[in-house]
């Protein structure tokens, strides 16, 4: 298996690779921030989740350290979105509905799922958030970047299901359909949030670069990424 390292950079490259940075719409600008915030600010509260149910001391240890990471990364969004004049909880609220729903309908049955949950799942909407960011101005993407930026997460899941395969080969099969699942209802809310707020359809219209072919050719290498997920877990897509 490649070193997480070699990993990284290609699901960067199969997401879309930043792009100079350029004058974006303000409510645009916002609105990706606040998406961004809220999943950082939810990824805490399951990160946290997820500690209390490992059974290692190591494993609760490493995954209250990727949660405080979240953690840091939410403060740094809304940071920004303060330094833009706005109020953080407002810029979240439309928002909220949307992610909390995509959680409920995605609710994991217990603690492998939930790390192919993190893993697959935000990872998708993770690389629809950081090609949205190559449209903005050079400072609000590469804060975007830096905190959907790797917490450690991957190679701990990595490891994780890899060992649990390992020991139980059948578990494979029920991870493989439950990481499908994911991505369907990952996709399904990028496609919704695309769709449903004006400003964010405005700031990808904006780009003369993302017309409706353009758009396809997006989803299709978030669909390279997401398969180079599963290749790195041991899994069939």
């Amino acid at each position: 298996m490649a070193g997480p390292g070699l990993y990284a950079a290609h699901v960067t490259e199969a997401a879309g690779a930043p792009g100079p940075g350029r004058q974006a719409p303000a409510d645009g600008v916002l609105d990706l921030l606040g998406i961004v915030a809220y999943a950082q600010l939810t990824a805490f509260f399951r990160l946290t989740d997820d500690a209390a149910l490992a059974v290692e001391l190591a494993d609760k240890a490493a995954l209250a350290e990727m949660a405080a990471a979240e953690f840091g990364h939410f403060q740094l969004v809304r940071r920004r979105i303060e330094e833009l004049d706005a109020d953080p909880w407002q810029v979240m609220a439309p928002f909220v509905a949307a992610v909390d729903a995509f959680h409920a309908r995605t609710a994991p049955a217990d603690w492998l799922e939930g790390l192919v949950k993190a893993y697959v799942g935000d990872g998708i909407a993770a690389d629809f958030y950081r090609t949205v960011a190559t449209l903005l101005d050079a400072p609000t993407q590469a804060l975007v970047l830096e905190v959907l930026a790797d917490t450690g997460h991957a190679e701990f899941v990595i490891e994780r299901v890899r060992a649990a395969i390992a020991a139980d080969p059948k578990v494979a099969g029920r991870l493989a359909l439950w990481a499908r699942r994911l991505v369907g209802e990952a996709f399904g809310q990028a496609q919704r949030v695309a769709a449903e707020r004006e400003s964010l359809a405005r700031l990808l219209a904006d780009d003369s670069s993302h017309q409706l072919g353009d758009i396809g050719r997006m989803f299709a290498r978030l669909t390279d990424a997401h398969a180079a997920r599963m290749a790195a877990l041991g899994l069939s897509t």
